[in-house]
């Protein structure tokens, strides 16, 4: 059968749509977020942030009940642009989703060290004078292994997956934070920021589209919808995605801010969990965070995955890339080649260790902020172009007009050097590396169709 198996519920979804964008950054680099902006900043900065998300998520979710393909951003552009436009906008999607991946195998190895301190050993060598440690590749090469495998075996296994994992997530935070959160006071809160406040906050929502990216994910196993699936719970499992997002990251940075002095924990390793340890004096509620931790990195890489590897199966089919990327497993009707390139890409990728995690949330924030710009100028144009496809009233174009602004400015606040948290060298070197791999694959796909 040439056609992607038709399997997924609304439930599905929703916890891809969520579980896509909540991962691990809660645990791994909360002291990051709290000292870009502090208690108060840090909280403004994942509330504004993701509230202006909102019309993104109105537009993908028209678009998406528009054209239900696992294209997505691919699909949408290219109804109302050049070809090259929307290869340029799927290439940098696929990075979007992509880099997560690796981020996750090398966060798990963190955490398990964590765990199991005697698993920071047998150190292999240094990058950017981080130690990369043997056991912590085994453990995310295991990982990527088992996610790779469930995902081409079939999308009914990786969302029953996903729904298990998401839901234990919310179970486990909202048992730890309500009892962390009894033993905290409002002394613990300041500095409520770290700089001035506008600069706070700025530096915080500078990061948002990289922890918020996921809820656009939903489109992408669009085509896996069962036959008797709505097309408007596509626009609602999208927008619940975004709500109980901003609730989550508010949420935990203020209970983290409030449980304990959060200034004097920032260079511990995983200063969430030793805050909520030092607020109810014992180790049972690290175990907790950690169980919480380890169900959210799995559900996080097994919607990234599936969004990477949709998207990239995606530009095969349409032929951007090359064809084998895009063709179906006879049996298990998943993009079989396309899965075995995430993973492996990914397996590769987490060589780097730790030194990867920072620099790929900034690379990550902008490559979303560019899917989110180009498809919400689709949607404009469409209105415009085609409106039997896109019949927008004016109020509906002033927020897709509006989502577009915030897409362009969320893009612009880490490239312009004048804007503080702008990109280092580091992030440039791997934002550059991924348009030549994309530019010398698309045109090298470009001469064999000429041919």
């Amino acid at each position: 059968m040439n056609t992607l198996a038709r399997q997924l519920r609304a439930t599905d979804y929703f916890t891809l749509g969520w579980g896509t964008m909540v991962g691990v950054g809660w645990l791994v680099i909360m002291d990051d977020w709290l000292l870009r902006g502090g208690a108060l900043g840090a909280l403004l900065g994942f509330v504004i942030g993701g509230a202006l998300l909102l019309p993104i998520g109105w537009v993908y979710g028209k678009l998406v009940v528009a054209m239900p393909d696992a294209a997505g951003e691919i699909a949408y552009t290219s109804a109302a642009f050049p070809r090259s436009i929307s290869f340029a906008t799927g290439w940098m999607m696929t990075l979007a989703y992509f880099i997560v991946c690796p981020w996750e195998a090398v966060a798990v190895g963190r955490i398990a060290g964590y765990i199991l301190p005697g698993l920071d050993s047998v150190e292999l060598y240094r990058i950017a004078g981080r130690p990369v440690y043997l056991p912590h590749l085994i453990i995310g090469l295991a990982l990527t292994a088992l996610l790779t495998l469930l995902n081409y075996r079939g999308i009914r296994l990786s969302a029953t997956f996903q729904n298990w994992t998401s839901f234990g997530t919310l179970a486990l935070f909202v048992i730890f934070v309500a009892l962390g959160v009894s033993r905290g006071s409002p002394r613990n809160f300041p500095p409520l920021f770290t700089h001035t406040p506008l600069i706070s906050i700025l530096l915080v929502i500078q990061i948002v589209p990289y922890f918020m990216t996921g809820f656009e994910s939903v489109g992408k196993a669009a085509e896996e919808a069962s036959p008797d699936f709505r097309a408007q719970r596509f626009f609602r499992a999208i927008w619940m995605a975004i709500v109980i997002g901003i609730l989550f990251y508010a949420s935990i940075v203020a209970a983290v801010a409030f449980v304990a002095p959060w200034r004097q924990l920032t260079g511990e390793k995983f200063m969430t969990a030793v805050a909520f340890q030092q607020a109810v004096r014992s180790r049972w509620i690290v175990n907790i965070i950690l169980a919480a931790a380890l169900l959210s990195l799995f559900k996080c890489f097994n919607g990234n995955f599936v969004a990477a590897s949709r998207l990239f199966f995606a530009l095969g089919r349409r032929g951007m890339v090359d064809r084998r990327v895009g063709t179906i497993h006879a049996q298990h009707q998943t993009p079989s080649t396309a899965v075995l390139c995430v993973g492996l890409a990914t397996a590769a990728c987490m060589l780097l260790g730790d030194a990867i995690l920072v620099p790929i949330t900034e690379v990550g924030s902008v490559a979303c902020a560019i899917g989110w710009s180009a498809t919400c100028a689709a949607c404009l144009a469409l209105a415009r172009t085609r409106p039997g496809m896109m019949n927008l009233s004016r109020v509906e174009r002033a927020v897709a007009a509006f989502g577009l602004v915030v897409g362009i400015a969320m893009a612009l606040m880490k490239v312009i050097p004048l804007v503080p948290g702008h990109f280092t060298a580091y992030e440039w070197i791997a934002l550059g590396v991924w348009i030549a791999l994309g530019a010398i694959s698309h045109r090298r796909r470009t001469a064999n169709a000429q041919m």
